[in-house]
């Protein structure tokens, strides 16, 4: 296995710069693994492939306005920081550049008109993460950006369209994007038919975006992100599990957060997906023994990136790497704002 492997060609003109109106007029490329073939829809048709009794599962999770800017003592020159996680009170790791600017021990101001700081960068890992500090009572709501990925060219007015609708749980730096595509009527439409929503939470950190650069990759590592799932989520997915209900994920986050769980779960012993919470730090890949999903909803991703290896461990690498031509072919919207696939 190569990192070259999950690679592809994709055109620019396909990558979507902006959301569709509605939520769910995205496409939908409906993947079946048995037998091999796959067909065109529209999100909308998602309902057709759901049974009562499935559990339709989603990740929670609200992006939080992560990205600053700042300037170091009176400098024009602009640093771009965008904060992954808190560590403890107003420390964060966090990433950001240029480089060589964001040494320990230097200490910056925050360029925003929303709001005045100062941010110490403390410390730098090897993998160039770091751990910084933010001036007592700085306001990210009103210091910070929403931060979209760097594909994106196109402003975003209005920052609610970079959040699912059943949001709820700040913590993520990214949106988890397949859930964007649900509308409330669609929702309404899924439940009217029997089907469960279950919700669980997963930061989205980053695991999520960071590139595989390594050729090998087994050799690229994986920070973990804090997930977790109640004692009422697990039970439903058992339940639908129990009385032959398919357990769908929206989203690779979700995927993550379900398969720690189960991992989680077998090593206590149990055959029964357990409450649990903690970082979801386990590297999907092709071999991956999948205990708990059924199906997955999930967008188009990224070549040589940790998520279309994970889409490729559920559905063959591949046939997702011929369905990513194919949805080429047929000119798909592709990344965060793009079209969807649901793979069964």
């Amino acid at each position: 296995m190569n990192t070259g492997d999950f690679d592809y060609h994709l055109p620019k003109g396909l990558i979507a710069q902006s959301p569709l109106e509605p939520r769910d007029s995205s496409r939908l490329l409906v993947l079946h693994r048995q037998p091999r073939s796959w067909e065109h829809r529209h999100f909308p048709d998602l309902l057709e492939f759901l049974d009562p009794g499935d559990a339709l599962v989603v990740n929670t999770s609200r992006v939080f306005p992560a990205r600053i800017y700042a300037r170091q003592g009176g400098s024009e020159g602009r640093i771009e920081l965008l904060l992954l996680h808190r560590v403890d009170g107003d420390v964060w790791k966090a990433i950001g550049q240029p480089g060589r600017k964001l040494r320990p021990g230097r200490h910056l101001e925050v360029v925003s008109e929303g709001d005045e700081g100062s941010i110490e960068v403390l410390d730098v890992d090897r993998d160039g993460i770091r751990t910084v500090r933010l001036s007592p009572g700085l306001s990210l709501d009103r210091a910070g950006e929403l931060a979209l990925p760097p594909y994106i060219h196109t402003s975003l007015t209005d920052g609610e369209r970079y959040q699912t609708i059943y949001s709820r749980d700040t913590g993520s730096v990214a949106a988890p994007t397949a859930g964007l595509h649900f509308t409330q009527g669609l929702l309404d439409s899924i439940g009217a038919k029997g089907v469960n929503l279950v919700q669980l939470t997963l930061h989205v950190g980053p695991d999520t975006f960071l590139p595989v650069r390594k050729d090998d990759p087994l050799e690229h590592k994986l920070q973990g992100e804090f997930f977790s799932i109640d004692e009422g989520s697990a039970s439903r997915i058992n339940e639908a599990r129990n009385r032959g209900g398919k357990v769908v994920a929206v989203g690779t986050t979700t995927v993550r957060a379900l398969e720690q769980a189960a991992l989680i779960s077998q090593q206590m012993g149990s055959s029964d997906l357990l409450p649990s919470a903690g970082l979801a730090n386990l590297y999907i890949l092709p071999g991956h023994r999948f205990r708990v999903i059924d199906a997955m909803v999930t967008n188009f991703h990224l070549p040589r990136s940790t998520l279309i290896m994970l889409v490729s461990a559920f559905a063959r690498r591949e046939l997702v790497m011929e369905c990513y031509r194919e949805a080429v072919r047929e000119k798909y919207r592709f990344y965060s704002f793009g079209d969807a696939m649901l793979i069964l």
